[in-house]
């Protein structure tokens, strides 16, 4: 007996604790724990003593700005049929034609006219302040012709030139006209101001002659912005045509209606200009417009 309590003594001192290795297990763990690092949002793993990684660094950028530029004025002088824009109201198109008479003509022309057109300066008001047309003018045709709030009554009796130069250019661009504005530009301060010529009684989609004597001058054409631009012209496509002595420019299709055109003051000396714009006018709008 006494020889088995010393066996199981012995196999006990040998044994050591009966909790000791899951001890040792436990402690491994911590000890391992303590020697591990988590790191931020990253949860890299890093031994101690090793450098922590920099941290994520949180940089804001502000959305980049779209730079809008205003576009270049196409500049069109030769020859030619042109599109220049089309839109839910049509193809708006312009037929340039230089030289359309020779210059020994074309200077014959302009001193008839000069001569013998019943130039006017008409007056407008605007808020209450009356100001002189820049440019004088004179009106044929067989109903009145009423633009900015200014009516102009109609001359019937057609100089002789008139009525053939309107039938050169009726035979020419197959279109029929019954009236006639005449435009003299004295000087380069002479000028018209943007607009469109869509008077109902010019119709839908009128075409419109416009014929040139003496001093170049330019005409510039931009076309009318979207409704969310909020009549913002700034960023809208622009012409520039140059108008010399004897030169035909043809406006026709949606032209009226999506784009406005203009002659500007210049300032460097010019001499006189007469401009003929040929159109057709109708005394009924409703009939206009069918």
């Amino acid at each position: 007996m006494e020889d088995k309590r010393q066996r199981a003594r012995v196999q006990g001192a040998w044994a050591g604790p009966v909790n000791e290795k899951p001890a040792s297990r436990s402690a491994s763990r911590a000890s391992s724990s303590r020697n591990q690092v988590f790191t931020g949002n990253t949860q890299s793993r890093v031994k101690r003593g090793d450098p922590l990684p920099a941290e994520r660094e949180f940089i804001f950028k502000a959305p980049e700005e779209v730079v809008r530029k205003a576009p270049e004025p196409r500049r069109i002088e030769k020859q030619g049929l042109y599109e220049i824009s089309t839109s839910p109201s049509g193809v708006s198109r312009i037929h340039l034609i230089p030289g359309f008479f020779d210059l020994k003509e074309a200077d014959w022309m302009f001193e008839q006219l000069l001569q013998d057109i019943p130039w006017m300066q008409r007056e407008h008001i605007r808020q209450d302040i009356s100001y002189a047309e820049p440019r004088l003018t004179a009106w044929y045709g067989e109903i009145p012709y009423t633009y900015s709030r200014l009516t102009m009554q109609a001359n019937p009796h057609w100089h002789p030139l008139l009525i053939m130069l309107k039938d050169r250019i009726e035979d020419f661009t197959k279109n029929t006209f019954n009236s006639l504005l005449c435009n003299l530009y004295r000087n380069e301060k002479d000028s018209v101001d943007w607009h469109s010529d869509d008077e109902p009684a010019l119709g839908r989609n009128p075409v419109i002659a416009s014929l040139s004597f003496g001093a170049s001058r330019m005409f510039e054409m931009r076309k009318k912005p979207l409704p969310e631009e909020n009549n913002d012209y700034t960023y809208v496509q622009r012409l520039h045509i140059p108008l010399d002595h004897g030169t035909l420019l043809v406006m026709e299709g949606a032209t009226q209606e999506d784009w406005q055109h203009r002659v500007p003051k210049e300032y460097h000396s010019r001499e006189a200009r007469i401009n003929l714009t040929f159109r057709k006018m109708y005394s009924d709008p409703g009939v206009a417009h069918t």
